[in-house]
């Protein structure tokens, strides 16, 4: 059991003794050392409850606590009630003889199902640099769940069959023909990019001018599938492989759509005006002032985006999913709102979907804003991205900051080939971690089979160390709770900074005092392991050698 659990469980029975159900308890690590290495101010929180006084209150619960004298050497009251907790070096010692490929992986979700839904591009050109966030930061949710014990199945949706495909078909057509006639008026609103001219190139090569008459749909599927292509490549060098393609089409050749409306009209939550569908968005969101009823079917037959999406996650729900999580733009940052107000309209439980809501990424390059458009001849794709910082860089940099806030990222920080680069910062921790092992080969030789005295282990930046490995199961439970993955690099920042401290105040290799060297390559080793078991759950490489 970690530490802040067996604490967590000592104070939960004596409140619950005292008449307190389910105790809501936080415990925290202070900033200053001073204060312990963990705090809690139940006592305050409860106090008030029982008529204590918050100070006297904290001191009753010491008494009555049971703890682990061994690993903990003193509680003490502080200010008007804060209890501190201070742990022995020994139960740190301890700790890194725990460390393993498998630490930091929990177990709170085991047995359970997810369903994680992001990127859901629309096939109408390759990924642009803008997708890069959400695709990132599904990456590193997705790892982050598996690794608290969730199955979790990665999803795509898309559509395929709006006006948005029929204006790419136009566009690689008009292309096509401009291969045949020069002259040929380019669509005002048509894409752009030089994608168009490469789809059309390649039809162009295989039916010469044989489709000069034909209608859209050839180069509709052309296209579709030329783009879909293009955006699975981009996935695969991202590390991204999703279980299911959801394709919005389905949910009408199925029925689904009519189910749906169907059920609004039984439940009395739509009506029909000026030829149109509504849904009663200011009924379902609570009559709040500013909600106002929103078209569902236009007049001339067509969905809105919002009826699909509520089917779409009527049918997510039916999968028996214990958590389902949507990734969004900022774009979506009402609309979402009113999808899952019609599907609990319907008669659904929505208290197990939780929409994360991602902010704009800016790009920056020596200082000059990088401008994208994803209709122009001038578009900065993901690709591009790639293939000038590395798939390692870009997903780092993409979840480095939480996702509620704006991101900059700066281009010509991410090519740099130094610690000034935060990915190589921690990168290079672990690969220089990894040349140390491999020296202590040709250094200490069979001495390495003996058992590692941990106890040599004293001086102030082996204990810091041993410390913060120690905290990585509470980072990654925390990370989960708050579905926030850049916790997990925030928290590698602080093993990183540490470890470079202890090497270079301390020899790891010693030929004069081989005990010592074994205790200090068993440290080394654990603090590989941590941040090789965070670089997973981020999503990027753990080198050996850079």
């Amino acid at each position: 059991m970690y530490i802040k659990e067996h604490i967590l469980s000592s104070l939960r029975d004596v409140l619950t003794g005292l008449g307190i159900d389910s105790p809501d308890i936080e415990i925290l690590r202070p900033r200053d050392p001073s204060h312990g290495d963990l705090s809690t101010n139940v006592a305050m929180v409860y106090s008030k409850k029982l008529g204590r006084k918050p100070h006297d209150f904290a001191n009753e619960l010491i008494r009555k606590m049971e703890v682990n004298e061994d690993y903990i050497s003193a509680v003490k009251t502080a200010g008007s009630g804060f209890i501190n907790f201070f742990i022995s070096d020994d139960y740190y010692r301890d700790s890194i003889e725990k460390i393993d490929r498998n630490f930091g992986r929990l177990e709170i979700n085991s047995g359970k199902r997810a369903n994680v839904e992001w990127v859901s591009a629309n096939p109408t050109g390759p990924l642009h640099t803008g997708h890069g966030r959400q695709i990132a930061l599904g990456k590193a949710i997705a790892n982050l769940l598996e690794w608290t014990g969730y199955e979790v199945t990665r999803e795509y949706y898309y559509n395929d069959a709006g006006r948005q495909m029929e204006r790419l078909a136009e566009s690689v057509y008009a292309r096509y023909r401009q291969i045949i006639e020069p002259d040929y008026k380019f669509p005002e609103d048509a894409y752009h990019g030089d994608y168009v001219k490469e789809i059309a190139l390649e039809i162009f090569n295989e039916y010469d001018d044989r489709l000069i008459d034909s209608d859209n749909e050839i180069f509709r599927k052309k296209a579709e599938d030329w783009c879909f292509r293009s955006i699975r490549n981009t996935l695969d060098r991202m590390g991204v492989i999703h279980n299911v393609f959801f394709n919005e089409s389905s949910l009408y050749s199925s029925g689904k759509i009519e189910q749906v409306l169907e059920s609004f009209a039984e439940k009395n939550l739509s009506y029909e005006k000026d030829g149109a569908i509504w849904l009663k968005t200011s009924v379902l969101l609570g009559n709040k002032k500013d909600a106002q009823d929103k078209v569902i079917v236009k007049s001339t037959g067509e969905p809105t985006y919002r009826l699909p999406d509520m089917a779409y996650h009527v049918d997510k729900i039916k999968r028996g999913y214990d958590l389902i999580i949507d990734i969004f733009g900022s774009d979506h940052g009402d609309t979402y709102k009113e999808v899952l107000a019609g599907v609990k309209g319907l008669g659904y439980d929505v208290s197990n979907i939780r929409v994360i809501i991602h902010q704009m990424v800016t790009f920056v390059s020596n200082g000059q804003p990088v401008k994208m458009s994803k209709r122009s001849d001038n578009v900065y794709y993901l690709d591009d991205l790639l293939d000038d910082v590395g798939e390692d860089v870009a997903q780092f940099f993409f979840v480095m900051r939480s996702p509620n806030t704006h991101l900059e990222f700066d281009i010509s920080l991410a090519k740099e080939q130094s610690e000034k680069n935060p990915v190589f910062y921690l990168q290079y921790a672990h690969a220089r971690i990894c040349g140390i092992l491999r020296n202590a080969e040709n250094t200490l030789g069979d001495f390495l089979k003996a058992e590692a005295d941990t106890s040599r282990l004293n001086n102030a930046e082996e204990i810091q160390l041993m410390k913060t490995l120690a905290y990585f199961p509470e980072i990654v439970e925390s990370s989960y709770t708050t579905l926030e993955p850049h916790r997990i690099i925030t928290y590698l920042n602080e093993v990183a900074e540490n470890f470079h401290r202890f090497y270079h105040n301390h020899r790891v290799l010693d030929p004069d005092d081989k005990e010592l060297s074994q205790a200090r390559l068993k440290l080394c080793k654990a603090t590989k392991i941590v941040l090789a078991n965070g670089f997973e759950i981020i999503g990027i490489r753990a080198p050996e050698r850079m």
